[in-house]
């Protein structure tokens, strides 16, 4: 690579600071929403009946009677903030709807709004004092929720006993929303990742789906540049100062770039060590095709420069818009960190859930609202797959005859049952709060290494960099 290309990277990883509390994936939630989802619910093929859709409504019923909350009537109004009208949105409403069969007195309001201003309007109310403006039910991002928890404490209400049972959901998708053992979200989004091939261009390269299944990530260096060898094809394309690899590399190892008790921990962290010189390394042997934004990332697909995507599954819906393309992709594990005993072939990126404010009106109607529908309904889940791409947090669905159904577009691949049982297996990890600082720092040092400074300089500068954020 040349270093005029990466002291451009460079500048650019330090110009999108401003953004790096969770602008930058909106975008990536807005990705699960495109106008190509219809594509995917015709490749679902679903028909949103399920034989036990009415069990799961009564489980839900009766665990809300047992919740201690008194259970609700149904009747009353919840207002709710979200983004994404083709997505999150679409999908609260197909929950009232659902939810409206049952409870006929029951109305749902909901105010679009961006994923930044439910960030700064929550803060805004925090800092005032006053929650008063906060609507009943509000999404927000995983990887940003932490800070807002701790921050302000007293915003959310606890939904531990509201009646789900949080065994359903996966482990690391229940932490992203837990505090000292106790619940504050209902898992929604889905950002459990995969690896995306183009059999075609494995086939052509001398490769099948299965050797690219479970394997480190020195071994899919060296397949990586045999396809490109052969194909000029890339297996593994990046956004330059988007972080996004080598987060998924340390999480896949349930580990991350801050220790237990919450300090920066990236030099003398073996593990991060790792990642960054496996990284590096595929950036120098050209393995990654980097490029500088989202738009020039997707470009890589649509046009065909990509023969691989490793990312959240919300990539899936970017890829079932692309007609000529159809049949010719698959999913798989992605590779796993060389020589650390904790790695997994299974990560997150991405997701949201949903949360009941200090401000609800009406907490017993939210928390029955929200158990009977996210936290436990099969038959809603099989409702919003055809109509919003949005794979299930709730692992029941993943063994429902409309998850379980092949889809064209993966070669006939049952992709969605496949990515509900990835997620059940993606290994726990300490969060931080400053989650998109810690990312921006490790993806800095990565730019440094590959234009020519030592590892152990750009780490170092990497940790002081964090720890100063912290202080901020």
């Amino acid at each position: 690579m040349k270093k005029k290309f990466f002291a451009v990277l460079l500048a650019g990883v330090m110009a999108v600071s401003a953004s790096a509390c969770g602008g930058g994936d909106d975008t990536k939630d807005d990705a699960n929403a495109t106008g190509d989802d219809a594509n995917a619910g015709d490749d679902a093929n679903a028909e949103g009946d399920d034989a036990n859709a009415g069990d799961d409504a009564n489980a839900g019923d009766d665990a809300a009677d047992a919740s201690g909350d008194g259970g609700s009537d149904g009747s009353g109004k919840l207002t709710v903030w979200a983004w994404d009208q083709t997505f999150n949105i679409k999908a609260m409403n197909l929950a009232a709807e659902q939810y409206k069969k049952d409870h006929p007195d029951f109305e749902l309001e909901v105010i679009e709004t961006s994923s930044d201003d439910c960030q700064t309007k929550l803060t805004t109310c925090a800092n005032s004092g006053d929650y008063s403006t906060m609507p009943d039910i509000v999404l927000m991002q995983d990887n940003s929720y932490q800070k807002f928890l701790k921050s302000y404490p007293d915003a959310f209400t606890d939904l531990t006993d509201c009646g789900i049972n949080w065994d359903d959901f996966a482990a690391l998708k229940q932490s992203y929303s837990m505090v000292d053992d106790k619940h504050y979200g209902v898992p929604y989004d889905n950002g459990v990742c995969a690896a995306f091939y183009r059999t075609d261009i494995l086939e052509e390269a001398g490769y099948t789906i299965d050797d690219l299944t479970d394997i480190t990530w020195s071994k899919f260096t060296e397949i990586a540049q045999a396809v490109h060898e052969k194909t000029g094809k890339y297996l593994l394309t990046s956004e330059a100062t988007g972080g996004d690899i080598i987060m998924l590399m340390i999480q896949s190892c349930g580990a991350n770039f801050v220790d237990e008790e919450g300090k920066a921990y990236i030099t003398g962290n073996e593990i991060a060590e790792k990642c960054v010189e496996l990284y590096a390394d595929m950036i120098q042997k050209d393995v990654v095709k980097l490029v500088n934004n989202w738009d020039e990332y997707v470009k890589t697909v649509t046009d065909g420069e990509a023969a691989g995507i490793i990312n959240g599954n919300w990539m899936n819906g970017t890829l079932v818009g692309i007609e000529d393309q159809k049949g010719l992709w698959q999913i798989t594990t992605i590779p796993k960190v060389d020589d650390v005993e904790s790695a997994t072939n299974y990560a997150n990126n991405g997701g949201s859930s949903w949360y009941i404010t200090s401000n609800c009106q009406d907490v017993a109607l939210a928390k029955d609202f929200l158990l009977n529908t996210f936290g436990s309904s099969t038959e809603f889940y099989d409702t919003i797959l055809p109509e919003t791409s949005g794979i299930a947090c709730y692992l029941p669905a993943g063994e429902s005859e409309v998850y379980n159904e092949p889809v064209e577009f993966y070669g006939g691949q049952p992709i969605y049952s496949t990515l509900v049982e990835y997620s059940s297996h993606i290994p726990e990890f300490t969060k931080t709060p400053y989650h998109y600082e810690a990312r921006e720092a490790v993806n800095t040092a990565i730019i440094q290494i590959t234009n020519g400074t030592s590892k152990e300089d750009a780490l170092k500068e990497a940790q002081e960099t964090l720890e100063f954020k912290m202080t901020e």
